[in-house]
């Protein structure tokens, strides 16, 4: 049995919410080039420009890409032949995000009761975890810093079986043509098909996390993902809403088996500002 003290996980924890939230990742950078020497629209392409700025500048200057720090949202995969010491696992979390939002100058955005009393946590605790048991005697963790303004435009749907990919296909239109360019485009698309209501919702937020245009390696979800990216970007809401056609940079989808009366399909909406990062205990 391999012994993890909880201080590892709060101070790893600490450093990768920094880091993913003033330093754009090379692979979304990457897709954002790539897309401003496709974007059609003078205005788009402006709007681009802007964006690749606004990551150097943050990196150069050690500032947040972005005002919205966001909910922090860590996903914990535990070897099953871990064990973690030195206090409760979730306080470590929390330890992790109280800090690294403290230390890096991030603007807490938390509130303590969702309906009432929205008074501010101070720290932006607590986070949103979600664990894992896996084979091995490691601990994965990932960090997403999931701003609120593409996050409000995400949607879920139970859907009937017979309406199959197109089903998704339009669904996933209807959700990004009403987004516009509150989202901040260009986004990048969770999708999460299949399992249970939950389990769909929760593996389009996973989708995120992988890296930014990387196919899924089955070829029909591929296939699907890369269907629904010509059409999303046929919609012209382009970069920022200013019109163009570079709406989304990726789809990102995951599939699992579901009863065969159901149809569940989550789509989260991801701003071109993609804040996350992974370690390995």
């Amino acid at each position: 049995m391999r012994e993890i003290k909880t201080a590892s996980i709060t101070g790893a924890i600490s450093e990768m919410l920094q880091q993913a939230n003033l330093e754009l990742g090379e692979d979304t950078l990457k897709a954002l080039k790539n897309a401003r020497t496709r974007e059609e629209s003078p205005l788009g392409q402006e709007a681009l420009d802007i964006i690749i700025k606004n990551a150097s500048i943050a990196r150069n200057e050690n500032i947040p890409l972005c005002q919205d720090c966001g909910t922090a949202i860590v996903f914990l995969e535990i070897g099953q032949d871990v064990h973690i010491t030195g206090g409760d696992l979730d306080d470590a979390v929390n330890d992790g995000v109280r800090q690294g939002y403290k230390e890096g100058y991030l603007r807490k955005s938390i509130v303590a009761h969702p309906f009432s009393d929205r008074k501010n946590t101070g720290d932006n605790t607590p986070a949103v975890i979600h664990t894992k048991i896996v084979p091995g005697d490691k601990l994965k963790i990932s960090v997403m810093s999931k701003g609120s303004g593409a996050e409000n435009k995400s949607k879920i749907a139970m859907l009937k079986p017979g309406e199959g990919s197109e089903g998704i296909i339009k669904l996933v239109l209807k959700t990004i043509e009403e987004a516009g360019g509150s989202p901040c485009p260009p986004i990048i698309i969770g999708l999460g098909i299949g399992g249970t209501i939950e389990k769909a919702t929760l593996m389009a937020k996973e989708a995120l996390l992988r890296e930014t245009c990387k196919p899924n390696p089955n070829s029909e979800i591929a296939k699907l993902e890369k269907d629904i990216l010509t059409r999303v970007n046929e919609l012209g809401i382009g970069p920022l809403g200013f019109g163009g056609n570079i709406t989304a940079l990726a789809v990102h989808a995951q599939a699992i088996p579901t009863h065969i009366a159901s149809l569940p399909v989550a789509v989260n909406i991801q701003c071109h500002s993609i804040r996350h990062r992974e370690t390995v205990l």
